[in-house]
């Protein structure tokens, strides 16, 4: 576990990427200030939010629902400096050990006693059928709200990136990896509950396998997750995340630094997915 200094860069150190590669993620404690926390809650709850006008369910395949917001590039209110500053970015790219750019983002939401679980999946069992050829990508989720075992914090099985890609199928409006191979992957490896406090990250490669449980809290549990592709992995055909874009970086102060009130509640932001698709419908097979 490692924490970032406010003020200072985040040094992505050779024990740093040996335990990403070894164990397939890393935490970061305070990654995003309790100011930069305050100010993307306050910019996500205000009345006129544009992000949040554009949220819709996803049924969980259990009778829940789980509340979304999806959003390809980052544009420059608060949900955007988040995704383009560099301690994210810069770190992103040196445990890849590539440049990279935004494939996509979300706002995860799990509302006090009625949000839905999340099937066991690697984020790769989606991205590989949108034309995506390498797993070279990975993800990064910040804890808006304090996430627990309680509330339905993640669940991760250690190592199980170095398993490869697992094949996916649909189970409500979800796709959820092979549950044999899952339950199989269980008996060799061990299960981690990735608690995390407002603002500390999860950094965690594309082929990790995750889930999490419903909450059943008087909590909510609200989680934003960046995603980042290799620049050298432009997928080979369009679809409905970003294909390669340039990432214009900016410096961590920009979050606070963020003060138009058109910027703070995101008026920029036009949602492309609310048919709630993480990847393409496959396509028929040729006879």
């Amino acid at each position: 576990m490692y924490k970032f200094v406010e003020g200072q860069p985040l040094v992505v150190t050779e024990k740093m990427k040996e335990d990403f590669w070894r164990d397939g993620y890393v935490i970061v404690k305070q990654l995003l200030t309790k100011d930069e926390i305050h100010k993307l809650v306050g910019s996500l709850e205000a009345p006129d939010s544009a992000v949040m006008a554009e949220s819709y369910e996803q049924d969980d395949g259990f009778g829940r629902n789980v509340r979304m917001v999806l959003w390809n590039h980052p544009g420059d209110d608060v949900t955007g400096m988040v995704n383009r500053c560099e301690k994210m970015v810069d770190t992103c790219e040196k445990l890849l050990g590539q440049d990279v750019y935004h494939y996509h983002s979300k706002l995860v939401m799990k509302e006090p006693h009625t949000g839905g679980a999340f099937q066991w999946h690697q984020d790769y069992g989606y991205w590989y059928l949108n034309g995506v050829l390498f797993p070279n990508m990975i993800s990064v989720q910040i804890g808006v709200d304090r996430m627990d075992k309680e509330n339905g914090c993640l669940q991760v099985l250690r190592g199980s990136h170095r398993m490869g890609r697992v094949d996916h199928g649909r189970i409500g409006q979800q796709a959820g990896a092979d549950l044999g191979r899952v339950t199989e992957a269980e008996k060799v490896l061990d299960k981690v509950l990735v608690e995390l406090d407002q603002g500390d990250a999860l950094f965690f490669h594309c082929n990790l396998l995750h889930t999490s449980s419903a909450n059943n809290s008087s909590r909510r549990r609200w989680a934003m997750i960046c995603c980042y592709n290799s620049v050298n992995n432009n997928p080979v055909k369009k679809h409905h995340h970003a294909l390669y874009t340039p990432l214009h970086k900016v410096p961590n102060s920009a979050i606070m630094d963020c003060k138009n009130l058109n910027d703070l509640s995101g008026k920029w932001f036009v949602n492309p997915n609310k048919t709630g698709r993480e990847y393409l419908p496959t396509e028929p097979r040729k006879q």
